[in-house]
């Protein structure tokens, strides 16, 4: 995508000190885009923002907004200074610590939203040219989650709604918002689906999701027990960071007014299947040890993504294997550097 398309354009990028934000905003800043950063640092960090040579991506003073979007006047600050919005902070954890928190997670995430919705709607459409939000694949009914051997999940399949946990409703919410936003105020608007994303730069401390978990006791063992929520059964659809990076800019370009659109891949991985793919990068003799005693979510799924396909010429490009691979040498090393 030529950096010409986009120039002078600017872009605010909520929640995007961390992963999925930090690798679109340098993919955005290279593209010739204006782009600016709201974040709490709850997860992210500063430094996310800053290429391998110590380089800022983008002005730490002038385009970084230390802010909590709970909050609706600070938000009121950021939001509307922009001519496009992605959306992608939220309350996310590791699926022990959303179990754990589930009330709060709800009110967390729907005061964010809806924050960031009412705020675009103040600015209006002459300021806002476009808005995407960033829903999750847990917003499907559990229902259709508990099978070990799922259908592709299809969009039309989101009602009547009925999610596992309240992260899953709270981003649901925010996507029935986000339409009612559209509708009423013209505003161009696009919700996509994740499935589990994976990738660098990563949170492997203790509210981790699956696969930095994994790597981080791989590369610590064995000072730390290599112990596996669950009996290693469940499934997903991982997608690596960079294919939902290509997601995002293919939506800033056609993804306007199509409603939601799922992204990741039509097939299941098993978690035992990532512990010995991780087992085997780390080239130690780990034996894993299962506990069903902790919570392992949904049995499986996996998306139908033919209108990714269709709409936004979008397919996941990156092997689980090779991403896996990526994602154990960086976290090695930042383990080793401290």
């Amino acid at each position: 995508m030529p950096a010409s398309v986009y120039k002078k354009k600017s872009i605010l990028i909520t929640g995007g000190c961390g992963m999925i934000g930090s690798n679109l905003v340098r993919r955005l800043s290279k593209e010739g885009w204006e782009v600016f950063v709201a974040d709490n640092l709850w997860r992210g960090k500063v430094g996310y923002l800053y290429d391998e040579e110590g380089n800022a991506v983008i002005d730490p003073d002038s385009h970084f907004f230390n802010v909590d979007l709970c909050d609706p006047d600070a938000c009121e600050k950021v939001v509307g200074r922009t001519d496009y919005i992605v959306h992608l902070a939220a309350r996310v954890a590791g699926i022990e610590y959303v179990f754990r928190n589930q009330g709060e997670i709800f009110r967390i995430n729907n005061l964010i939203n809806s924050n960031v919705f009412h705020a675009a709607r103040k600015a209006g459409r002459d300021k806002i040219k476009g808005l995407i939000y960033v829903g999750t694949a847990c917003s499907f009914p559990a229902a259709r989650q508990n099978n070990s051997n799922p259908e592709p999940l299809r969009e039309e399949e989101l009602f009547p709604a009925y999610p596992e946990s309240a992260y899953g409703w709270s981003k649901l919410m925010g996507q029935l918002e986000l339409d009612y936003l559209e509708k009423e105020t013209g505003i161009p608007c696009c919700t996509l689906l994740l499935h589990n994303v994976y990738g660098t730069p990563a949170d492997y401390g203790c509210r981790s999701q699956v696969i930095p978990a994994l790597i981080r006791k791989a590369v610590l063992f064995p000072k730390e027990e290599f112990i596996v929520m669950g009996e290693g059964d469940q499934k997903r659809a991982f997608i690596h960071v960079d294919d939902v990076t290509e997601a995002i800019l293919s939506a800033l370009e056609r993804g306007w007014g199509k409603g939601c659109i799922q992204i990741g891949p039509s097939y299941c991985t098993g978690i035992r299947e990532v512990v010995e793919t991780i087992i085997r990068i780390s080239g130690k003799k780990i034996v894993p040890r299962f506990d069903p005693s902790k919570p392992e979510g949904d049995k499986a799924r996996c998306a139908d993504y033919s209108k990714a396909k269709e709409i936004l010429g979008w397919e996941p490009e990156v092997d689980l294997e090779e991403g896996l691979l990526r994602c154990y040498k960086w976290i090695e090393k930042s383990i080793i550097n401290g």
